[in-house]
């Protein structure tokens, strides 16, 4: 190969090597991203907003992630925090169905409407337990009980207008009891339930599948139901449809950028999260926390989350929560 051969060579290799490069995947790049948590460390809002911190830095899909946890009055105190605050940063707030429903239970002035959606990232359904010492053995039991008398069953719930609430209500809506005749006990986390329902203060819990996951393997409580519309794997429990009761409910996790946001910002979150959730490490998180992958991007959340106030505003008026 003569001189100007081999330079004419080099030169062409160098000019595909920078078109591959050049026409390879761009990573979106968000800088100083701020995740607002509106509740507790350890709690879903908290596991979820450390989860994509963790999943974006790693993917180097954005640095210098922070998470900030506004804990209180079902997650509105954070929510309007996040929506008044003015942010220099990239900001987005981590929403969930008990969020919807603390916002139209308490009528607070700042509402999801105020925020704008960004993505659905994960749902999780609902499990119904007793205590593994209970006569209680299936929902069919649960139902005899509540249309002989509503408040001989006591349901161990988590925040008013949550998910396990808004479930409770529909359970008996379904099967021809007066949802406002329950007798609901409300608990700040799911320890203080679980410790509930292993002590016998109450008659059944109900919560997330990973929550009582533990005490079901270790056989101290036991799982009647679970909210799924199919059974769901690894959890050898019957649907509610299974056992003649048509309800069909999961909670679910989001995000939402703050009012001000820029074109910009609005672009590169939205590219960011996209490419998040296709990756191995966020699967992984999915598998660790027991999620069910359920990735909307904006247009589609927002429609849903439309769907998930009718359905959630009509439900606690049922219960006596909401006018």
């Amino acid at each position: 190969m003569t001189h100007r051969a081999r330079y004419e060579w080099v030169w062409a290799a160098a000019a595909i090597g920078c078109l591959i490069s050049l026409s390879g995947p761009v990573h979106a790049q968000v800088k100083g991203l701020e995740i607002v948590a509106p509740g507790n460390p350890g709690s879903g809002y908290d596991q979820a907003a450390r989860s994509t911190q963790e999943t974006l830095q790693s993917a180097k899909l954005a640095s210098g992630v922070q998470v900030i946890n506004i804990p209180g009055a079902g997650g509105t105190i954070g929510l309007a925090q996040f929506v008044t605050g003015k942010k220099r940063n990239p900001s987005v707030l981590v929403v969930a169905f008990s969020l919807v429903g603390s916002v139209v239970a308490n009528k607070p002035p700042v509402t999801l409407d105020n925020a704008v959606p960004l993505a659905r990232l994960i749902r999780e359904w609902e499990i119904i337990t007793v205590p593994a010492n209970s006569d209680i053995k299936t929902m069919t039991d649960v139902v005899a009980k509540l249309k002989a008398d509503p408040s001989s069953v006591s349901w161990a719930l988590g925040s008013p207008g949550g998910i396990d609430h808004v479930l409770a209500g529909q359970i008996a809506k379904a099967v021809g009891v007066d949802p406002s005749k329950l007798k609901l006990v409300h608990y700040s986390g799911g320890g203080e339930q679980v410790a509930a329902t292993l002590g016998g203060h109450v008659t059944v819990s109900v919560g997330g599948v990973p929550e009582f996951a533990p005490q079901i393997q270790a056989g101290q409580l036991r799982a009647i139901a679970v909210s799924s519309p199919e059974r769901l794997s690894g959890v050898a429990t019957p649907t509610l449809k299974e056992q003649g009761v048509d309800v069909e409910l999961g909670t679910w996790r989001g995000l939402m950028m703050h009012p001000q946001t820029s074109e910009t910002d609005k672009k590169a979150l939205t590219e960011a999260v996209a490419q998040m959730v296709k990756t191995p490490a966020w699967k992984d998180v999915v598998t660790r926390y027991g999620w069910i992958e359920a990735y909307q991007p904006a247009a589609e959340f927002g429609t849903f989350l439309k769907e998930q106030q009718t359905l959630i505003g009509e439900a606690l008026k049922d219960l006596g929560v909401a006018k």
